[in-house]
């Protein structure tokens, strides 16, 4: 997800399968490896560690690599946002490793992790932060992967996983933060996942960032264009149209850049992606509405965030209406 978000901000590329299957290189799309990674012991165990940024003139975005929700390391983690840098925005998941390599009977472990670190991240956040807490994808009948221990059984894990997903996500919710139902998103578009049963190609990468940004946007009140479309890939890359739309939206997003202030530098990374102004979809995106989609979570909360831009969206929909 961080590779997909950092080659968007430079290119109009998908990531390829090299890029997809390496992990803990020196350097990646100019960006740089801090901590772990080929700089230690390259494992699959729960010790491992990768941290990694990328860094322009508009951009600071930071990776952790984690495998449990609440540690000593992720406290070394909440040290760092305390007396570092304030993120303007934060993505958040851990659920795979937490419910597959330390205990059978997870439920109680991740239950109490998740209290203990959603309460020291709101301490350790401004308020003006947003976290958007992303609930796992759908996992395969069949998994292999080097991160599977054999006490566990893989064909069971699928459904342990939307388990968690509902633990985490009520938890995330009554804590005030976002969360993006990735698990439902993704329900249809299984043919996009990885013949391990765990990960993503590129195209399923690109529709994550995507959707991360689109909600970015509607919890800043950022009046987007056009809905988000994720193009179809040709074994050559993107498509002709979708190269079309990128260079058009490229071109004018730089013009209306270089107009505005050198202070906002994530809010550039979001009028950037979505600045498809040529383009038209022959349909008009409807948000959930609460009669149609009830099992759906969504949340707007009374949140004090700053408002990085001049212009708003429209009230069209209640206070707790709107997102998917």
């Amino acid at each position: 997800v961080y590779k997909d978000l950092v080659l968007l901000v430079q290119k109009e590329k998908y990531l390829s399968l090299r890029q997809l299957r390496s992990k803990g290189e020196m350097t990646f799309e100019q960006d740089c490896l801090v901590e772990g990674g080929c700089l230690g012991q390259m494992h699959n165990g729960t010790e491992y560690k990768e941290v990694r940024q990328f860094q322009s003139a508009h951009h600071l975005v930071r990776f952790y690599f984690v495998t449990r929700i609440y540690s000593r390391y992720m406290k070394s983690i909440l040290e760092d946002f305390r007396h570092g840098l304030k993120p303007d925005l934060v993505f958040v998941n851990s659920c795979v490793w937490d419910i597959s390599r330390y205990s059978c009977s997870w439920v109680d472990d991740y239950k109490e992790n998740l209290h203990r670190f959603f309460d020291e991240l709101r301490e350790a956040l401004p308020e003006e932060t947003l976290v958007v807490w992303n609930l796992t994808m759908p996992l395969g009948e069949r998994i292999k992967g080097g991160f599977l221990v054999p006490e566990h059984k893989a064909p069971q894990l699928r459904y342990d996983v939307i388990e968690a997903n509902f633990y985490s996500g009520t938890l995330a919710d009554a804590y005030g933060m976002d969360v993006l139902d990735l698990h439902f998103q993704f329900r249809f578009s299984l043919h996009h996942r990885m013949k391990d049963g765990v990960h993503w190609n590129a195209v399923a990468h690109r529709k994550i960032t995507s959707l991360l940004l689109q909600h970015a946007a509607e919890a800043w009140g950022v009046i987007l264009p056009c809905p988000v479309t994720v193009y179809g890939e040709r074994k050559s890359g993107v498509t002709r149209t979708c190269r079309k739309i990128f260079s058009t939206s490229r071109i004018k997003c730089g013009l209306l850049l270089s107009k505005l202030s050198q202070g906002l530098k994530f809010a550039f990374f979001l009028l950037f992606f979505f600045g498809c102004f040529d383009y038209r979809p022959p349909h008009r995106f409807e948000p959930y509405q609460e009669y149609n989609y009830q099992h759906v979570m969504r949340s707007r909360h009374a949140r004090h965030h700053y408002a990085p831009y001049t212009q708003h969206r429209p009230f069209y929909y209640g206070y707790n209406g709107g997102y998917y």
